[in-house]
């Protein structure tokens, strides 16, 4: 009994689908044959000027018509029937959809503007302000002063004394010299003898300068006509010491070099450009400078006296940058960022979003007319900020989708296939 119970509901539900299945048939049969389309609109757009369109029926504000509905067939036929038929992947998508999906549509514009370069750049000291202290003797060290790597000394500050047999003939000579100079003078002598006094003394002072005596040294031996038994090495600039490589009692020989000191109140930059930015950085451009752990940006400029080096490691540029360095906020080997704005002339050009890469193509969405969009396949060349430049495939002034293309590429897709 229960089974015959529970197979005559199943067979009522059965006809009872089958009784509301052929109702809507029919119902739909009918309102197709009065004329009705069960087709849901994708917009609804004016008559007599079909650039105006809207998400709901309505009249049209300009010449007071109903406003007709628009479908998907509808609106690919129309498009179509240019010059030009539509590819097979065409989409339509209804402005209510646009909004939805956060499709924005534009123009293609030609326009001149500046393209804004971030680069890595290095701190080196300018080789005009690096001095290196050698010595022109065989000798040892005496004394050094406690200095480093690193160390700020001043003009004339004394740094190294070092002992050498061979100095006391030069010094002797050079005291000599001035006794000799002394005496012509006070006698009255002839211009000529005079003059040779002049030359003897300034080939003993050449010796001693090239021993790597101090200028210094030399002023006070020329005061007190006291023979020095040693040789005073010292700062010949205000810098900092860029290296030492001098201890206390180390033999040397001659042109061993004891400091090397850079003056950094002005230094260079090397920054890595890519190879097609390189040609439009003219000389004397100005840059920014953004240091690390500071906010306010350094001016510098690029150098006139040289031209961009090849970089074999990097496949890239080296523009030199020239710096005045307040506070010695720039040091030598620090990594800083350089900005500067590159100029470039009128082009075309998209906003970079509206580009989509796949491999080696690159394809926009161009609206054939309102919410119908079809794709096509463009040559881009650079990116100029945040607008990618197009070199073949759009006119300018053509109306192309330049937000929300990643949804418009899936549908073309899935028609296409």
């Amino acid at each position: 009994m229960i089974k015959k119970a529970i197979y005559s509901v199943g067979l009522c539900a059965i006809v009872g689908a089958a009784f509301v299945a052929g109702s809507l048939h029919n119902s739909s049969a009918a309102v197709t044959a009065a004329g009705v389309d069960p087709r849901r609109p994708l917009y609804y757009r004016c008559p007599m000027h079909p650039t105006y369109t809207s998400d709901k029926p309505g009249i049209s504000p300009d010449c007071g018509m109903e406003l007709e509905p628009v479908y998907a067939d509808t609106a690919l036929a129309a498009a179509g029937t240019g010059d030009s038929p539509l590819s097979a992947g065409a989409v339509v998508v209804s402005p209510h959809q646009q909004q939805l999906t956060g499709v924005r549509v534009a123009a293609a514009e030609t326009a001149a503007g500046t393209e804004r370069v971030r680069l890595y750049g290095r701190v080196t000291p300018e080789e005009t302000n690096v001095y290196k202290l050698n010595v022109g003797l065989d000798g040892y060290v005496r004394d050094v002063a406690p200095v480093t790597a690193g160390s700020q000394v001043r003009k004339d500050q004394w740094l190294a004394t070092y002992s050498t047999p061979e100095s006391r003939q030069p010094i002797g000579a050079y005291v000599q010299s001035l006794d000799v100079l002394d005496r012509e003078i006070k006698l009255g002598s002839s211009p000529q003898q005079i003059a040779a006094a002049v030359s003897n003394k300034r080939v003993a002072t050449d010796r001693l300068l090239t021993a790597g005596m101090s200028a210094v040294q030399l002023e006070e031996m020329a005061k007190t006509r006291a023979v020095a038994e040693n040789i005073h090495v010292a700062s010949p600039v205000d810098g900092f010491i860029l290296s030492r490589n001098v201890s206390i009692g180390e033999k040397f020989e001659r042109g061993a070099e004891f400091f090397r000191i850079a003056d950094l109140r002005r230094v260079a930059i090397l920054a890595d450009v890519p190879a097609g930015s390189a040609p439009h950085l003219a000389p004397r451009t100005i840059v920014q400078i953004i240091v690390p752990g500071r906010t306010a940006p350094l001016p510098a400029r690029v150098s006139a006296r040289l031209l961009p080096q090849f970089d074999p490691s990097t496949q890239s540029m080296k523009i030199r940058l020239e710096a005045d360095n307040p506070g010695f906020v720039l040091r030598p080997d620090m990594f800083v960022d350089v900005e500067l704005q590159v100029p470039y002339a009128a082009t075309l050009t998209v906003p970079g979003e509206a580009v989509v890469r796949s491999g080696l193509r690159s394809t926009v969405f161009v609206e054939r007319s309102a919410g119908v969009f079809e794709p096509r396949e463009v040559k881009t060349g650079r990116r100029l900020a945040d607008r990618v430049q197009i070199l073949e495939g759009l006119a300018p002034g053509e109306r192309l989708a330049v937000s929300g293309t990643f949804l418009l590429d899936s549908e073309s897709r899935m028609r296409v296939r």
